[in-house]
């Protein structure tokens, strides 16, 4: 593998590991322009694979994100999905859908990061779709964006509702859905593992996209001050903020990079570990409650 470094981005791994997109199908979820899931999309588009499923609550959106993967590579395939990961009826209605496609999906790029929506909406729609992703060939992939916020705290399995909503806090709560996003790949890696799934999650930093800049989770400075609370220590400097290029370089090295087979269920991060993969068999962190 060629040597890499915080210079390297997504174009380079794409252009290295071509081989592992070219024909194949892969479905990226959350995708709207100037947001992870469209960054991933267009990076991989350069090396001309099969088909890439857009999967996005806002198909106007997505259109436009099809429209610029158009622009870089005319032969590029897409598909719009409607889906809406905060609706779980909207989730069974997608995964109904593509599990209707004659293409088989290789890989699954679990990117939406909006709260409930980053960690439930996701694990039952992987469920769902599941048994496609086994026979696309060897070592298919689940790759679930998590974030360094996961450091705030872990999964409330006594009380994840906080209260009933009474002492909600937003950056807690999303710190619970960014380690379920852990170890929900975890988990499956060592469910499926057996079967050749590659299951990983991945912390992207901090890059310029619709979410950091103007969404709900725009305000970090109470995610930079409680982080200095918990003891992270890099969170005593202002976050250094990645081009897209650069941002989802470890998209591709995830989705893409044979040697992150023999680290299936780890978290892909300079310097992070893995969370106590006991806590994982918990129903409330996994997403398996019935």
């Amino acid at each position: 593998m060629p040597p890499y470094s915080v210079e390297t981005g997504a174009d380079q791994i794409v252009a290295n590991f071509a081989s592992e997109v070219k024909s194949k199908a892969d479905l990226i979820t959350g995708v709207s322009p100037n947001g992870l899931g469209a960054f991933f999309a267009e990076a991989i588009a350069k090396a001309s694979p099969k088909l890439i499923i857009l999967a996005t609550r806002n198909v106007e959106r997505a259109s436009e994100v099809a429209a610029s993967i158009k622009g870089i590579n005319s032969t590029a395939q897409t598909r719009i999905l409607h889906l809406d990961l905060a609706s779980l009826a909207s989730v069974r209605a997608a995964a109904q859908e593509v599990n209707s496609y004659a293409e088989d999906i290789h890989v699954g790029a679990n990117n939406a990061g909006i709260m409930a929506s980053n960690h439930l909406g996701h694990s039952l729609f992987t469920n769902l779709i599941m048994a496609m992703l086994l026979r696309s060939g060897p070592a298919p992939r689940v790759v679930n964006v998590s974030s360094k916020g996961y450091r705030l705290g872990g999964v409330r399995h006594f009380d994840h509702g906080f209260h009933g909503g009474a002492s909600y806090d937003p950056w807690f709560a999303y710190a619970a859905s960014k380690t379920a996003n852990i170890l929900h790949a975890a988990d499956l890696a060592r469910r499926l593992g057996s079967s050749g799934l590659v299951a990983v999650s991945l912390s992207p930093g901090v890059i310029y996209t619709n979410l950091s800049t103007h969404g709900a989770m725009g305000k970090f400075d109470d995610l930079w001050a409680l982080l200095r609370k918990v003891g992270d220590p890099l969170r005593w400097a202002a976050p250094t903020s990645l081009d897209s290029n650069h941002g989802v370089a470890i998209h591709a090295h995830a989705a893409l990079a044979p040697v992150v087979k023999d680290f299936n269920g780890g978290y892909i991060r300079s310097l992070d570990t893995l969370p106590d993969p006991v806590e994982g068999m918990s129903p409330w962190a996994i997403g398996y409650k019935k």
